[in-house]
């Protein structure tokens, strides 16, 4: 083979995949560094299988380019745990070189530097060295153009690195280890050198514990104790600039430890051991849009609270009037700011309130990462979370008018959700500058009416617009029209409105509420 064309690339994903979920176990039972939590194995299977899943996914005809885009970002998205999110790199490194030419000397060069990079405080005796030692064993001329002997001698070389890892890192000596997430990464060069040569091998191999005996995952090393530093793995997707990384590497970086952060072109993928994980997901929340929020205690760590019995709902209100009608309701409210997000703290704080079993209500589009996320730190206590798609407060009070604490917490989930899902809403507010809008351009202090967040009507007139947006609102069909009068709203809006649809929808029942909201004089739902 004198390239890696698309088929192979995709033969390689799906042999590093399938090698290292039989290895699975063997590496789990290597892991005591960072932290002896015994999933290494299982993080790297799912990290490649990840990559393999996202190109097989792929139409037969693509391009190499694309084939190898694929791969890191199905690796970047699906990676796990700290070796996990490492490798994923590696395979960004190699795809940069390789998405655009054929130099796999080159390549693993690349991949060695980017996984270094990634890794905030770099250590020896890991998988860094077996990538380093692999891409340093080809840099001779002799191989060049030799695609075969440079995979046959990279793999050699990690094999070899990987069996120098105890001397290198201490912790390793101690326990008669070597590195789990090296074993990997050893794998993952070794199935691309068989594919590259057509040698396959039934089974890698994956040196044993020099006790002989095999660690259960979660358990303590042979001769040593779980180490006694941060208490939680955090992992999330980002949605965030280059500028806005740089600082929330050194925000996390002073929070803990095993800090990774992988990733490019708007997309990252953060790892952190901390003491405390909500200050961990807060700095991703200030950096960007931090989804997939993954929160793990880490070996021998015992949760910090216990989730008290009972079935409770927290939502979110933008006025003090939404807030006591949600709160008549037997929600936990969170208060926000208009135009603004709640804090985590807060929002995890009325989670844990509310009781075991918690549905959260986040009424707005952007509060809904923030719910997720506490939502994600709330299940380690024990607690059964779920983060209902509200998006506008007359869903969230759709929703919980249907709440029954009494149905098992799965249907009554599914009953909220629903009933959230069947109600249309929109808004009316004032533009407070010039835009181009979905319904045109519009200038400061014309009247806007929305409809599912995209504007649909401009005008001068607040309650002619409101009436064009009930009206529009209804004509897909309801029974309740639901009004939510704002601060700023004039106080003959409402009746109005009533006015209006009695001569227009006198099928349609009205109720009204005054919410006391800022930015948004109404807000509308349908049912």
């Amino acid at each position: 083979m004198r390239i890696l064309d698309p088929p192979a690339v995709r033969r390689w994903a799906r042999l590093a995949a399938d090698a290292l979920g039989r290895a699975r176990t063997e590496i789990d039972a290597l892991n005591v560094f960072p932290v002896a939590d015994g999933d290494t194995g299982t993080n790297l299977h799912l990290t490649l299988l990840s990559a393999a899943e996202a190109v097989e996914s792929l139409p037969e005809d693509v391009d190499a380019a694309v084939v190898w885009q694929t791969l890191a970002y199905g690796a970047l998205v699906g990676a796990r745990g700290n070796s996990g999110v490492i490798v994923s790199q590696a395979l960004r490194g190699l795809a940069e070189v390789l998405k655009d030419g054929h130099d796999l000397r080159a390549a693993l060069h690349r991949a060695a530097v980017l996984a270094r990079e990634a890794v905030a405080r770099p250590v020896e005796g890991t998988v860094l060295s077996v990538l380093e030692s692999a891409a340093l064993a080809v840099q001779g001329q002799e191989l060049d153009g030799d695609l075969r002997e440079v995979a046959r001698r990279a793999a050699g070389a990690a094999r070899a690195a990987l069996g120098r890892t105890p001397r290198q890192l201490d912790v390793l000596a101690r326990n008669g280890v070597v590195d789990a997430g090296g074993a990997g990464a050893a794998i993952v060069l070794e199935t691309l050198a068989a594919v590259i040569t057509g040698s396959y091998d039934a089974h890698y191999d994956v040196p044993a514990p020099v006790t002989g005996a095999a660690r259960r995952p979660g358990t303590p090393p042979p001769g040593g104790e779980p180490p006694a530093g941060p208490g939680y793995e955090v992992m999330y997707l980002l949605d965030a600039d280059d500028a806005a990384v740089t600082a929330l590497r050194a925000e996390l970086d002073a929070m803990g430890d095993s800090l990774v952060v992988v990733g490019g072109d708007g997309l990252w993928n953060v790892h952190v051991h901390v003491p405390e994980a909500g200050p961990a997901v807060e700095a991703g929340i200030r950096a960007g849009r931090p989804h997939r929020v993954r929160i793990t205690y880490l070996a021998g760590q015992e949760p910090a609270r216990r989730a008290e019995p009972g079935r409770g709902v927290v939502a979110v209100a933008a006025g003090e009037g939404i807030a006591a009608l949600f709160e008549e309701c037997g929600a936990v409210v969170v208060r926000r700011e208009p135009g603004t997000r709640p804090a985590l703290p807060a929002l995890l704080a009325a989670i844990r309130r509310a009781g075991s079993e918690v549905a959260v209500l986040p009424n707005d589009e952007g509060t809904g990462d923030v719910a997720a996320a506490a939502a994600a730190i709330a299940r380690e206590d024990g607690r059964a979370v779920s983060v209902l798609p509200t998006r506008a407060s007359v869903q969230g009070l759709a929703a919980l008018a249907v709440h029954d604490p009494l149905r098992r917490f799965a249907d009554d989930v599914v009953a909220m959700a629903d009933a959230a899902g069947q109600t249309r809403y929109g808004h009316v507010t004032t533009a407070d500058r010039e835009a181009f809008t979905s319904a045109g351009l519009c200038r400061p202090g014309d009247v806007l009416g929305l409809i599912e967040g995209d504007v649909a009507v401009i005008g001068g007139s607040l309650e002619r617009v409101a009436e064009l947006i009930v009206d529009r609102l209804v004509a897909g069909g309801g029974e309740l029209v639901t009004l939510v009068t704002g601060a700023e709203a004039p106080p003959a809006l409402a009746a109005s409105l009533e006015e209006h649809l009695r001569a227009t929808r006198p099928d349609v029942d009205l109720v009204v509420y005054e919410g006391g909201q800022g930015g948004y004089p109404l807000l509308i739902g349908v049912e």
